[in-house]
């Protein structure tokens, strides 16, 4: 909702609000009592970062916000990228966890990109994930508004005021919850997480054994072929993929409130990403076997919904709604924690105000850097009033923070690569695993995201590019006070 506000009538007074709040991010101190800015250490166990990861990725939501958009790209194909595009989530899953491992720091992709390329790298690396995450923040809080009331109260499901109004409450609910602490957080996650899987295995056994024989697209080995695939189809099938898998980095956001920072952080990344790359391939295959293409078209983001009413009676159906409510709310609280926890680190290292490096004496929290992202998601909430058209602004927020997502994902893929070169070379799997791999897939990634932003029309060019743009006030306004010369 937040980019169909920016293409309508409101476009002009957000990117004017937005520039605003990206000179408040300056920051005019340069230093930060480090003793009193510590996150909450050891909130968090290794099967609470694997939880973390697949809510971030959020199955059901990115399932069906995501899958009608990627079947219209590349039908019968959109399997096969999937499981490709989880092979190259893979390799830079693989550069995330040898980087955390060497250091462990909230800041992830920013942290580390900066020490090895250079702040300016590092600083666009997470300022690319705040902007994503920002642009993410009121397309999610929508969907989990229209399930509440597809389950409680269905004759306000058409009115854009109630849906907007509900979510408003449950941006406000899950800040509160974020601000309270992670460990808070992680447990409602867990609950959450375990029964839309569930939820999502039970619908998924029950249409392969009913549409097995009788299905409506024939999905065959060939499909899986590289060979399936033209260059065009490739790269878009990527991009959108990408939105599927964005956000299981949160566990690496996390690393210092996790137990063994260095270590489970990482291993909680790669059995996140395992366990997404059979939920978003199985549940692509159900979705082909079980409707046609006018079907998928029509579902648009309520496939998984229309999915279990092919196989569920009435109320059982509704599971599948329940199913997307808990993971729209899950992958909120995540884009929230990831928000902030760059945001702290950049602010702790001076980029930023400090402000945004302020935690809360009691939870350990960063309160500052939640609220704003609140009145974020808050503003962008009440300018969507002026839209209309969902599944546009559906279609066009999934290329945008896909392509910002490579950018990002790419810088720390490349990163690993290079400073682990030396070590590379010592065996065989460390060439596969922290050279070859985080190589190839940021490679990857960045030619799916170049060809990609060359079909981006140009409000979706200037939305991309003008947002990451944006970010050169305060790394121009930091460098600047680095070299103690006063403002114009």
């Amino acid at each position: 909702m937040i980019l169909q506000a920016l293409w309508r009538v409101k476009m002009g007074s957000s990117i004017l609000s937005v520039l605003v709040i990206s000179c408040f991010l300056a920051n005019p101190i340069l230093t930060i009592n480090m003793m009193s800015n510590e996150l909450k250490k050891n909130s968090l166990g290794l099967i609470q970062s694997v939880i973390m990861g697949v809510a971030g990725s959020a199955p059901s939501y990115s399932i069906s916000a995501t899958m009608a958009t990627l079947i219209a790209a590349v039908g019968v194909l959109a399997p096969a990228s999937l499981f490709y595009c989880g092979l190259i989530m893979v390799g830079i899953v693989m550069a995330y966890r040898q980087l955390n491992g060497h250091n462990a720091n909230a800041g992830a992709s920013y942290a580390w990109v900066s020490e090895i390329f250079g702040m300016r790298l590092g600083f666009f690396a997470g300022w690319a994930l705040m902007v994503a995450s920002s642009l993410f923040m009121v397309s999610a809080t929508v969907p989990a508004a229209s399930a509440t009331f597809l389950l409680f109260a269905p004759q306000w499901v058409d009115s854009q005021t109630a849906v907007t109004l509900c979510a408003l409450a449950w941006l406000t609910l899950v800040t509160v919850v974020v601000v309270v602490g992670v460990g808070l957080t992680a447990r409602i996650q867990m609950i959450m997480t375990i029964c839309e899987l569930a939820v999502l295995t039970i619908i998924s056994v029950l249409i392969l054994f009913h549409y097995g024989p009788a299905h409506q697209h024939l999905i065959s080995w060939q499909h899986f072929s590289l060979k399936a695939f033209t260059a065009e189809s490739f790269a878009s099938g990527a991009v959108i993929a990408l939105f599927f898998f964005w956000g299981w980095d949160v566990t690496l956001n996390l690393n210092e409130e996790t137990e063994s920072a260095k270590q489970s952080p990482g291993l909680g990344a790669v059995g996140a990403v395992l366990v997404i790359i059979a939920a978003f391939t199985g549940f692509a295959a159900v979705v082909l076997l079980a409707l046609s293409d006018e079907q998928i078209t029509q579902a648009g983001t309520n496939v998984i919904f229309v999915v279990a009413d092919k196989i569920l009676p009435a109320p059982w159906n509704y599971l599948g709604v329940l199913a997307l409510m808990l993971s729209t709310i899950g992958t909120v609280e995540t884009s929230i924690l990831q928000f902030t926890r760059t945001m702290f680190s950049q602010s702790r290292d001076g980029l930023l105000h400090p402000r945004w490096a302020k935690i809360h004496p009691i939870w350990n929290t960063p309160y500052s850097a939640t609220l704003l992202i609140f009145l974020f998601g808050s503003f962008f909430l009440i300018a969507s009033l002026a839209s209309k058209d969902i599944s546009e602004v559906m279609s066009k927020s999934i290329n945008v923070i896909g392509v910002q997502a490579a950018y990002y994902y790419g810088l720390a893929g490349f990163a690993c690569a290079w400073h682990f070169r030396h070590k590379a070379m010592r065996s065989v799997v460390n060439f596969l695993l922290i050279f070859l791999w985080p190589l190839a897939s940021s490679l990857v990634l960045w030619w799916a995201a170049a060809l990609t932003i060359s079909g981006f029309d140009a409000i979706t060019m200037a939305i991309a590019i003008g947002s990451m743009s944006l970010g050169c006030w305060p790394l121009w306004r930091h460098a600047r006070l680095l070299r103690k010369q006063p403002l114009d």
